[in-house]
């Protein structure tokens, strides 16, 4: 990963520097949340997902992959132990349902709030290109009449659809830097007109697709896109992972401030990873290499 980050940072030059540069949202950063028990600790966090009470599970590389904490931060419980081999994206979808992208195991989890499995696309440890496998998946959306959209990922570089059963429609994308095309599909979210957005990470953009997988338009100017969630209010936020902070980005795609800047102390970033932007606005914010999420209140 550190070798990757240097290399980045050279081809990058002044448009990393103009990143870096924008305003500072005002939000600050809770250094005791969350509470874990005397002893324990997390993994890599790859994840976090914010239910509409406001609790948050976090998604990490440990025994326990899922932990499930109150708004605030007070643990009430843990699942999900053998049920993955490399946590990476986790979702909650409008019925409160989970999930969660295993690029491991090369499989898509659905699983009820309390931790059953109700679904599974993919076929565990079976990587391939085909219409009901994937290769290393990254994250998970959801379109208003339940069809999911899957990032997929490392390997096969599209996205593909399928209908709320789990049933395949379509997919779109393969490896390449024109539209269209994927370099590391990381993130996925959708908006309520239906639009699908894409952070294609080493391309250094967004993709913006309509609901079928037509290209719309890309977004150059935002940094290294690792995770992306929206805001009732429509707003997006985006991890930039390689510029170690959070941005927030209107509807249109300007940039109208930031979270955090490069180092380990809370309020601070070492590859932000993923995040997730709680019901009341707080944004959660998932490292894998400081094995932290991180929470932090607006202005």
């Amino acid at each position: 990963m550190h070798w990757r980050f240097g290399i980045v940072v050279a081809v990058l030059g002044l448009g990393a520097l103009a990143v870096a540069e924008t305003s500072d949202l005002g939000y600050r950063v809770d250094a005791d949340w969350p509470s874990l028990p005397p002893g324990t600790h997390f993994a890599e966090v790859s994840a976090a997902a914010v239910d509409k009470a406001g609790n948050v599970y976090v998604f990490h590389r440990g025994e326990q992959p899922i932990r499930l904490f109150s708004p605030e931060g007070k643990l009430l419980r843990s699942f999900g132990k053998g049920l993955f081999t490399n946590a990476h994206g986790l979702r909650i979808d409008p019925d409160g349902n989970l999930w969660a992208a295993d690029s491991g195991s090369h499989i898509v989890i659905k699983l009820s709030p309390q931790g059953r499995v109700l679904l599974v696309l993919g076929r565990r440890n079976q990587p391939a290109l085909a219409r009901e496998r994937f290769d290393r998946p990254t994250d998970v959306a959801f379109a208003a009449n339940g069809d999911i959209y899957v990032a997929d990922g490392y390997g096969n570089s599209r996205v593909v659809k399928y209908s709320k059963d789990g049933d395949y429609l379509l997919e779109w994308g393969k490896r390449g830097v024109g539209e269209s095309e994927f370099n590391i599909p990381h993130a996925i979210i959708t908006d309520p007109a239906g639009r699908v957005y894409v952070a294609d990470r080493e391309n250094f953009r967004i993709q913006i697709f309509d609901a079928d997988g037509k290209f719309i338009e890309q977004w150059t100017h935002v940094g290294s896109p690792f995770g992306l969630d929206r805001t009732s209010d429509d707003s997006l936020f985006m991890a930039d992972g390689y510029n170690d902070h959070i941005l927030k980005l209107s509807p249109d795609g300007k940039i109208l401030g930031s979270i955090g800047r490069h180092g380990r102390a809370p309020g601070r970033f070492d590859v932000v990873h993923h995040l997730a932007v709680g019901p009341l606005g707080a944004v959660y914010a998932a490292e894998i290499v400081t094995l932290r999420v991180q929470k932090f209140t607006g202005p």
